[in-house]
């Protein structure tokens, strides 16, 4: 008649989960029933994130010949019953196994202070009597707020009235009931032999409606409930049972002679697969395995000063949910023992992972004993005893508490932030001066100085300068797709005319001299020609490269998101970083070739000999270039943008001051030195 237990171990497991109570005191009744429980509760635990903080089992009988033994088992239980960590205990076992409990409790705590030691004792249907086998003397409220299994019950009308009624004459003949009359009523009925020895004399009118229901409910029990349902069942078993011997007798006889001598056990074949419903209007069915279809219910026990109790019914286990549904409770009817202040309690190994915190295991312990530790850099945890940390999303980032993410902004070297602001007026500041010196160089275009110095390279080399110092500002605002294509290319193309312009003079510088001795051939290649071809060599050559890159693999604006951790980068992507470093190594074998020249000629005997200049210039242009690549590498964002605008602002400053303002000093103030007789080195 008992449901099947599966759905009782189920329920238990799903009511632990439900207020998440994952470290459990188990105790179990020392027999096969109780070992075959411990089994099942040892598998499933671990499966649904519980764990056994301990597992004990309860003596079945006590016997005086081991009381001593049953002490020290008794301490050993009592020491983890109070045990603060562990606040569930599930109890499987019968009548005995509570008083057991109820004994070594009363014992090692003499102060009776167990009625403030709050507990979850969680017992199983079996246990639905254990209450009331209770001495009434002793305080209950140690077993406030515990949590009943119990079968499936219903209120049978009449049954109570029946009990207001039910007296000793009414029942004659039967043992048991004059037994239990005397019991619960401490008095002795006149038959009884015990009558002449006790002075108490059971009157017969006492009433069952008043005994305390700690000795004796009058609610139906799911007990009781299954006592009937058995009644009802086989008295329609036995009704089918001789129906069939009746209805079939002449059409059936050599069937019904097989019912003749018809045995108790011979009425299953009734009941397996029977479906009916009883005065209740509840349907009852059997399982194919001989047990009843049905869940259980969960009753709160609340108990009172007075040694009597209460129970509650806060919920039930149906069988036929859908999976992970199976327990349906009530929550704000649930009375907790009276230390827990009406607020939840909390059975764990150890405290929950705030958010922020994930879950480390402890070596050597159960799963659910754990360490708290922060989450990894950039990443969170949103919930309490997460498992693990996860990241954000690429446009999101951690927030100091890691237990939420915040979006990121979008960063680029903007003209409205100091750093933008400071390049873009030094690099406006070198355009002017740029254009000064130009207009310096225009205005003084007959002066010897300006003259010995090729003008029309002078005059190239200072616009390919203001070309440079004005390309950068092409790096300073927010990226875009025409802005990326021009970048680079703009960057490479300047550059690459302005060393043309430095190698053409320097090479220049050198022929000139050598034409001068007798007999030199030098003299015909020495002019303008010669210069206009190196500069269109020179800087086609680095068009070509420009060209390629664009049309393979062009540069193309993107969103870096993981360069930077609360923001993302809006930046060029150079499309083929390799094209980039051939852009680069090409600027950087001219910048070699104009150093090398540039050095063999510096000493060459010639008042506005500017080669020495330009051998300076090179050496601190090189300087920059070499000392750009692996800052430009190791930095990210708005920075490695800032790092390439200001490289080329140096290397442009570099080559103007180097090469242009000692002319504009002598022309400017020393007009003397400015004049053909300084054309004319004198030997010493």
């Amino acid at each position: 008649m008992v449901p099947n237990e599966s759905s009782q171990y189920i329920g238990i497991i799903r009511l632990l989960q439900y207020f998440g109570w994952i470290w459990v005191g188990l105790f179990a009744i020392d027999n096969p029933e109780g070992e075959h429980f411990l089994q099942i509760m040892e598998s499933l635990f671990p499966q649904h994130g519980i764990c056994s903080a301990y597992m004990e089992r309860v003596p079945y009988l006590t016997y005086w010949d081991k009381f001593f033994e049953m002490i020290k088992k008794g301490e050993n239980i009592y020491k983890h019953i109070i045990d603060e960590k562990i606040n569930t205990f599930v109890i499987c076992g019968e009548s005995l196994t509570i008083a057991w409990l109820t004994n070594i409790i009363f014992v090692l705590d003499p102060g009776h202070e167990q009625s403030s030691l709050g507990k979850v004792w969680i017992m199983t249907a079996q246990m639905d009597y254990l209450l009331t086998g209770m001495n009434k003397k002793w305080d209950r409220q140690f077993f406030d707020g515990s949590i009943c299994f119990t079968i499936h019950s219903k209120e049978i009308p009449g049954f109570k009235e029946f009990l207001k009624f039910i007296k000793p004459p009414w029942i004659p003949g039967n043992g048991f009931f004059p037994l239990f009359w005397e019991q619960v009523f401490d008095c002795s009925l006149p038959s009884s032999s015990l009558a002449k020895m006790d002075n108490h004399i059971c009157t017969g009118e006492e009433k069952l409606w008043d005994i305390p229901g700690a000795l004796f409910e009058v609610e139906m029990s799911g007990h009781s409930y299954s006592v009937y349902n058995a009644v009802y069942i086989l008295a329609q078993a036995l009704h089918a049972h001789f129906s069939l011997r009746s209805n079939h007798r002449h059409f059936l006889r050599h069937i019904s002679s097989e019912y003749q001598d018809s045995q108790p056990w011979q009425l299953h074949q009734f009941l397996r697969g029977m479906k009916f419903n009883n005065s209740l209007g509840e349907t009852l069915t059997f399982y194919d395995q001989k047990k009843m279809e049905g869940g259980f219910d969960i009753v709160n026990i609340v108990a009172f000063p007075n040694s009597t109790f209460q129970r509650n019914r806060i919920g039930n286990v149906d069988p036929d949910a859908a999976k992970g549904e199976e327990l349906v409770i009530n929550e704000d009817m649930m009375v907790w023992h009276r230390s827990f202040n009406q607020v939840h309690p909390i059975s764990l190994c150890n405290e929950y992972c705030y958010r922020g915190y994930q879950k480390r295991k402890k070596e050597g312990k159960k799963f659910c004993c754990y360490d708290c530790v922060p989450c990894p850099e950039g990443k969170i945890s949103k919930e309490m005893d997460a498992v693990s940390c996860f990241q954000c999303p690429d446009d999101r980032y951690a927030n100091q508490k890691k237990d939420g993410c915040i979006m990121k902004t979008i960063s680029f070297l903007s003209y409205e932030e100091p750093l933008g602001l400071i390049l873009t007026t030094v690099a406006t500041l070198f355009f002017l001066t740029t254009v000064w010196v130009l207009g310096i160089f225009i205005k003084h275009k007959d002066s010897p100085i300006v003259k010995a110095n090729n003008r029309d390279l002078t005059y190239t080399l200072l616009i390919s300068l203001l070309l440079c110092f004005f390309c950068s500002l092409l790096f300073i605002g927010q990226p875009g797709r025409v802005t990326c294509l021009l970048r680079q290319s703009a960057f490479g193309l300047t550059f690459s005319l302005s060393i043309s312009c430095v190698l053409a003079k320097t090479i220049l510088v050198s022929l000139a001299f050598k034409a001068t001795k007798p007999g030199s051939r030098l003299r015909t290649w020495v002019g303008k020609r010669l210069a206009v071809s190196i500069v269109l060599l020179c800087s086609l050559f680095q068009a070509s490269i420009c060209i390629v890159w664009l049309s393979t693999s062009p540069p193309f604006p993107e969103l870096d998101v993981h360069s930077i951790t609360e923001k993302m980068v809006l930046q060029c992507n150079e499309g083929s970083v390799g094209m980039f470093y051939c852009l680069l190594s090409y600027m950087a074998l001219l910048s070699f070739a104009s150093f090398i020249v540039a050095f063999q000629a510096r000493k060459l005997p010639d008042t506005f000999n500017e080669a020495k200049f330009i051998t300076f210039s090179m050496l601190a242009f090189c300087s920059v270039w070499v000392s750009f690549v692996p800052t430009y590498l190791s930095t990210r964002g708005k920075a490695m943008v800032a790092v390439e605008i200001f490289s080329i602002l140096c290397s442009s400053a570099v080559l103007l001051g180097c090469i242009f303002f000692p002319k504009c000093y002598i022309i400017v103030f020393r007009p003397g030195l400015n004049n053909r007789e300084q054309l004319i080195r004198k030997n010493v």
